[in-house]
């Protein structure tokens, strides 16, 4: 029974989890060293969203391939040798279909998810491949030594606007518990299907979509720099929700 009790406990857990390298706070504050590379990351997922070493663009993981939106504007194919200082990636096993009714917006189309996935104590990872009359992107100019903080970055961020574009919209809905490790709410980035642009997501009407969602029940893994010294001494015991919400949702067109 002892033998039984202990091989419960030390069961592997289930790949359809979350994997996540470093912490939203430490990015915050200005830990752009990257220190896992691309091809480790895709070990853990086909499905994600983060940045790359020295805040070079922002990264989709979809169906196993990687995306790098700079700040010019530009879709590219990053090497796997590529590092990234903070991404979120999952398996994406969609248990969630869902046909998104013509004129959503971003306000929308969270409403919609929520409805589907009702606990919000639970991560969610969702896919929506669609035609949208509007989408308000975002990236950011890749960073040197010494590097400033988030906040001061998306002050002079490119924005970019599409018109009639089909894309697909990836991302994830996490729990208020994450607070500091990951972006509590919704984080989406867009990349249009013939690759002419995407990033961060910042507003988008909808005409039509279909919506994937894929409840994830496990957090496996949080791996935290080993050899950055900028993390080891980053302040992170201040509450940056405020500054994050800043950071999330601006946008220097209204």
């Amino acid at each position: 029974m002892v033998l039984a009790v202990l091989a419960a406990g030390c069961q592997t857990p289930s790949t359809n989890g979350i994997t996540q390298v470093a912490t939203i706070d430490a990015l915050l504050t200005g830990v752009y060293d990257g220190h896992m590379s691309l091809k480790t990351l895709r070990t853990y997922g086909d499905f994600g969203i983060g940045t790359f070493e020295g805040l070079d663009g922002e990264m989709l993981l979809l169906d196993g391939s990687f995306y790098k939106v700079r700040a010019d504007g530009r879709v590219y194919r990053p090497a796997l040798s590529e590092r990234t200082p903070f991404a979120c990636v999952t398996t994406f096993v969609p248990d969630t279909r869902d046909t998104i009714p013509n004129s959503t917006d971003l306000k929308g189309l969270e409403a919609r998810i929520d409805t589907l996935v009702p606990q919000p104590n639970r991560f969610c990872a969702f896919r929506v491949r669609g035609v949208f009359s509007r989408v308000q992107t975002r990236s950011v100019p890749a960073q040197h030594k010494p590097y400033p903080p988030l906040a001061d970055v998306t002050k002079t961020q490119p924005v970019f606007s599409f018109t009639n574009v089909c894309g697909t919209l990836i991302g994830f809905r996490a729990p208020p518990f994450v607070k500091g490790v990951n972006v509590p709410g919704y984080h989406l980035h867009f990349l249009a299907d013939d690759q002419s642009g995407g990033g961060h997501v910042l507003a988008f009407d909808m005409t039509q979509g279909v919506l994937a969602a894929d409840t994830v029940h496990d957090w496996l893994h949080l791996y935290l720099p080993t050899e950055s010294a900028s993390f080891g001494t980053a302040d992170l015991t201040q509450d940056r929700a405020a500054t994050l919400r800043a950071v999330e949702k601006s946008s220097v067109i209204k």
